[in-house]
């Protein structure tokens, strides 16, 4: 299937009908807000403002609003106040997506809007992201996983119809290791960082992760930071700023994530970033074909409590891959 041909499947799903959004103003939520823009009766965007994000991160989704002309509701939840997301657990992201989901519907409902959908697209089901289980539970809609499209092909169809998106929309929280605690003097920290690193370079994507003492940084592009001795600046900056040590990540953020599977005499496999909640994931099965403590087996799939998925008698690689993206949404991950 090519790209045109799931976008038409994404504007199937939403055309004539009344779309609520949880806009973020990224590639996932631009693009689904812009398609919903053009087939849908009616549009509402709905964007938190959790007080943690990027620079600009609400003026963006401001102008990106105002450009496809749909509703826009900004809503301010301050996760300062939120004792759960400061101590910063491992179910940070769960939690946090949690307050968010439950918000974004009730103003869905409030204002008449009765499908609500979010941008997780098919490759978000393969990276370590717990927060896809609100998704799950809320009942929201994901059009883009429906049509197996990867973020890849996304920003593909953003770049070739000039339609612009911010590249930085991922919240400051996740710069800080779980179980250390998010402060307010850390996120302006972290946030100061990356804006110096963004005026001093070209590049569009940055993140500065605090490991208390030493502060480590990524982009899109090294080869930004390496020259006309940007680095020597940043170095001495983010050392003003409180780090003792600043070191740059050789392997630069790369958000063009796609799916890809070992592949070969009919078989497949894929080891997934997390384990496997196999008593859940059976309940999204039509049935069963053998199970055991560790996996379960259903329609030449067989998943591992481990997080591995094998797959057999499939006569080609696009089969095979048709099939893992066919079992992604089913599976249920533990936290």
């Amino acid at each position: 299937m090519n790209l045109e041909d799931k976008i038409n499947i994404v504007k199937d799903i939403l055309k004539d009908k009344n779309i609520a959004i949880g806009f973020s103003g990224g590639a996932d939520s631009t693009l689904i807000t812009y398609l919903s823009s053009k087939v849908a009766k009616d549009t509402l965007a709905i964007t938190i403002d959790n007080h943690i994000f990027p620079t600009g991160f609400v003026e963006n989704a401001k102008r990106t609003c105002e450009t496809f002309q749909v509703k826009h509701e900004i809503i301010d939840i301050d996760f300062y106040e939120e004792e759960n997301l400061l101590s910063n657990s491992q179910k940070r992201c769960f939690t946090c997506r949690d307050m968010m989901y439950s918000t974004i519907e009730k103003i869905a409902r409030e204002k008449g809007f009765d499908f609500i959908c979010d941008g997780n697209n098919i490759s978000d089901l393969v990276a370590d992201r717990p927060g896809i289980l609100i998704t799950y539970e809320k009942g929201f809609e994901t059009p883009f996983i429906k049509a197996k499209l990867t973020s890849k092909e996304i920003h593909e169809y953003l770049d070739e119809h000039n339609i612009p998106y911010s590249r930085s929309t991922t919240c400051l929280a996740t710069r800080i290791p779980t179980n250390t605690r998010i402060t307010d003097e850390k996120i302006k920290k972290i946030r100061y960082c990356e804006d110096y690193i963004l005026d001093k370079t070209n590049c569009e994507i940055v993140k500065v992760r605090d490991l208390e003492e030493n502060g480590i940084v990524e982009v899109d592009d090294v080869n930004e930071i390496l020259k006309d001795n940007a680095f020597k600046q940043i170095d001495d900056e983010l050392k003003c700023q409180g780090f003792d040590k600043v070191v740059l990540n050789l392997s630069q953020i790369d958000d063009n994530e796609y799916i890809s599977i070992d592949y070969s005499d009919g078989l497949f496999s894929y080891q997934l970033p997390f384990t496997i909640n196999l008593e859940n994931t059976k309940m999204q099965l039509s049935e069963i074909d053998f199970e055991s403590g560790e996996k379960i087996r259903s329609d030449k799939i067989t998943i591992h409590a481990s997080g591995l998925i094998e797959g057999d008698d499939l006569e080609t690689y696009d089969a095979a891959l048709d099939t893992f993206m066919e079992i992604l949404p089913k599976l249920r991950r533990n936290i």
